[in-house]
């Protein structure tokens, strides 16, 4: 089974790329598949790609149900999902 994380975008980079931040940890991924994302909005990643954007209110909801659940942690390559 594979997992779309949340994450927002903090940085926008050169050739369709986006730094992202999930609980402090950062990591560069593509936007080649979106358009029109912005620095603030909130995207669904998968092995490195965006694959939409997400509402704000709904991606906290997501983000609290992974962390009661004890099932995000960071990691030092990006996040861990249990």
């Amino acid at each position: 089974m594979c997992l779309a994380i949340p994450a927002q975008v903090v940085e926008l980079r050169p050739d369709d790329n986006a730094l992202v931040d999930l609980a402090g940890v950062k990591k560069e991924i593509s936007l080649a598949l979106l358009e029109g994302v912005a620095v603030g909005d909130y995207v669904i990643v998968h092995v490195g790609y965006a694959l939409n954007k997400l509402d704000p209110e709904e991606a906290a909801k997501t983000l609290r149900l992974f962390a009661e659940m004890g099932q995000l942690t960071p990691d030092g390559d990006g996040f861990t999902v249990h």
